[in-house]
């Protein structure tokens, strides 16, 4: 199969999907299990078992995985394979039990945090294109495979969705480096350097985010110019 396109039964040819390596693959899903494990031992009054911490670590693990083998209709990769599983149990009991080390590594940790959402959201928008879904959509199941995780991992700790409140735009850097990959696709690029280059995009936006505290503006109701056209009518009224 050529490393851009791939023919099906006389069809127009669609981008390929970005592959990389079992093994960083696992890493991905290693570290993702990780950081849920570690996120839900903060809330000590849970009291979460083994059984307990196990699944959170999965779910942070697969969320955006399992999110998008659905909205694409396909078999979840994360079942296809013993070792995603073992991997996934495997780190977030690992988290849970050295919680007091990785904390120490926290800065190793977020690296590998910034670098697996790029993989994740560049998987996830390549395997959108080949699947035949406009740019839009690619970008957008792009992005809900990198922060899907997250998402699920709120979501089965009853906690508000962090993504969605200020922070440091974790969603953001996602949704960045998806729309790159996809403007690249439709340039011509390479699908691998395309890859490449948005989880590259992903990455540093979502460490210099963290670096400088950046976030996007809290909301806010536009009040002041209501109260112009009110101020205004009345010193029309005025003699």
């Amino acid at each position: 199969m050529p490393d851009d396109f791939c023919q099906q039964n006389g069809q127009v040819d669609q981008p390929a999907v970005f592959v990389i390596p079992l093994w960083a693959d696992l890493l991905a899903i290693g570290v993702g299990s990780l950081q849920g494990a570690l996120f839900a031992a903060q809330f000590r009054d849970r009291r979460l078992d083994l059984l307990g911490v196990a699944i959170i670590g999965i779910a942070t693990g697969f969320g955006g995985g399992l999110m998008r083998d659905v909205l694409l209709g396909e078999v979840p990769r994360a079942l296809q394979n013993n070792a995603y599983l073992l991997v996934a149990t495997g780190a977030a009991l690992l988290g849970m039990l050295l919680e007091r080390l990785f904390r120490r590594l926290r800065h190793l940790i977020t690296a590998l945090d910034a670098l697996t959402l790029g993989l994740f959201g560049a998987i996830g928008t390549t395997a959108a294109l080949a699947a035949g879904l406009p740019e839009v959509p690619a970008v957008f199941v792009g992005a809900l495979t990198a922060v899907g995780g997250s998402i699920l991992r709120d979501l089965l700790l009853t906690l508000p969705i962090a993504l969605m409140h200020v922070g440091s735009l974790y969603a953001v850097a996602a949704i960045l480096g998806a729309t790159s990959i996809v403007a690249l696709s439709s340039l011509g690029v390479s699908i691998t350097i395309a890859a490449l280059v948005g989880t590259g995009i992903t990455f540093l936006v979502r460490i210099l985010a963290v670096l400088f505290r950046w976030s996007l503006p809290e909301q806010r109701s536009l009040t002041r110019w209501p109260l112009r056209r009110d101020r205004q009518a009345s010193e029309g009224d005025l003699p």
